[in-house]
């Protein structure tokens, strides 16, 4: 088991961690979080895949989330550049490759059984909300029951309200640097707060732009 107690915080620089060879030649894994050893656990990993790799068919039980990082990502439905966050809900299956290489955020068998709906959003296409704060840019992604996700931009020198996470909050930076009192966050950076933490998050000269999740970790808890 790593990282499995949903009452710590946990930060990782996913850049720092070794990979690991997945059962498709080409495809590593860097692995956030993961409940067992075995292909039908739950996890959260950022996965390459190198030119011209490629997975077997394969179905998702309990569902597939994920965010293309770098590169394009494809399957027998589409071609899907950096930017794109991909839902494929509980019995979906699908052959995945990458003629270019790329990189992806992946999280398995963490959908809500109600929750079963397919989702595509090439997010260099989509129109951002203003924030709660002059500064920050939100772009909403995903929401069911008390699972929120989205994008959030952040200009430089930005700072938000003291708050409280309710179910819990998980941050991947995809550009930037992220800062809270308690850390530095830099690109690719992964971040878990636990149910009922408290922050008051900032940016500083280079902005940020960060993947959130809140309210998920109720089920895990």
């Amino acid at each position: 088991m790593l990282n499995q107690n949903f009452h710590e915080k946990v930060v990782l620089q996913s850049n720092e961690l070794k990979s690991v060879l997945s059962p498709c030649k080409g495809v590593l894994r860097t692995l956030l979080e993961r409940n067992e050893d075995s292909e039908y656990a739950i996890s959260t990993t950022v996965v390459d895949f190198k030119p011209g790799s490629f997975f077997d068919e394969h179905v998702h039980d309990s569902g597939e989330e994920l965010f293309v990082l770098e590169g394009t990502f494809s399957d027998e439905y589409g071609d899907y550049p950096a930017g794109t966050y991909i839902r494929n809900p509980d019995g979906s299956k699908h052959s995945p490759f990458s003629k270019e290489g790329c990189k992806l955020l992946v999280k398995l068998r963490q959908f809500s059984e109600l929750d079963n709906n397919k989702i595509i959003i090439n997010t260099n296409n989509q129109k951002w909300l203003q924030g709660l704060v002059p500064g920050l840019h939100v772009m909403p992604l995903h929401n069911h029951e008390y699972e929120h996700t989205a994008l959030v931009k952040w200009d430089s020198n930005t700072e938000f309200n003291f708050h409280q996470h309710h179910g819990g909050e998980e941050i991947f930076v995809l550009e930037g640097t992220f800062y809270d009192e308690y850390g530095k966050y830099p690109k690719y950076t992964w971040i878990r707060n636990p149910h009922l933490s408290k922050h008051k998050p900032y940016t500083l000269e280079d902005g940020a732009l960060i993947f959130v999740k809140t309210g998920h970790l109720l089920n895990r808890i």
